[in-house]
């Protein structure tokens, strides 16, 4: 099985869950779409990871525009990690209405600042700072057909967020070592005015 500490919720976060995750003092955030184009593709699975390790994966139904738990917690003042979060509070925004903040993205962060490499997914970050090897065997797989996701796909579901927190640690103190922890926060909070931008799909907006 995926872990003692797991739950799958349907169409939004149960309310006891929701408790449970408003208490905590930082969320790991990921999306599972049918695509990567957020106009087209919809959203399928929400999954969150708190910093004691509990993990819940919501089921979004076809045609579901909202889901008030879910974003009640994730326009809370707790802060969620997330590894390329443009794409997933464009996802969010999009589809649930849900304003994300505050923010911090495990891939902007490494490319600040792990600049002796061009190596920055999850799979690598995870490898290097974790020593843990991610199965990403399940990555491009049928995420619509949300009631009956098999056994690998919930275990690759909860590990995109099960070591986001510990990863934000780990970035942030190398961030403040280089004396880039200050530009790093100004990327975060630009992130929202990028992601406006994306979903009116504005291009090469600051080019010449």
């Amino acid at each position: 099985m995926v872990g003692e500490d797991f739950q799958i919720c349907d169409r939004d976060l149960s309310h006891e869950a929701l408790a449970q995750f408003m208490d905590a003092t930082a969320i790991a955030v990921d999306t599972e779409t049918m695509g990567l184009l957020v106009h087209r593709d919809r959203l399928c699975l929400v999954q969150l990871c708190d910093n004691r390790g509990r993990v819940a994966v919501v089921r979004i139904a076809k045609g579901q525009t909202d889901a008030p738990n879910l974003k009640q917690l994730l326009e809370a003042d707790i802060e969620k990690i997330f590894h390329f979060a443009r794409f997933d509070l464009a996802t969010l925004k999009h589809h649930l209405g849900i304003q994300v903040a505050p923010i911090f993205c495990t891939k902007i962060a490494s490319k600040l600042v792990r600049t002796y490499t061009n190596r920055h997914s999850l799979k690598e970050l995870v490898q290097e700072l974790e020593l843990v090897e991610l199965d990403k065997s399940a990555q491009s797989s049928d995420w619509g057909n949300a009631a009956n996701l098999s056994e690998e796909q919930l275990r690759y579901a909860a590990n995109d967020v099960r070591y986001l927190i510990s990863l934000r640690q780990k970035l942030t103190e190398m961030l403040k070592r280089e004396e880039r922890w200050e530009l790093a926060q100004t990327c975060f909070q630009t992130l929202p005015t990028i992601v406006a931008l994306d979903l009116l799909q504005f291009k090469d907006l600051f080019e010449h």
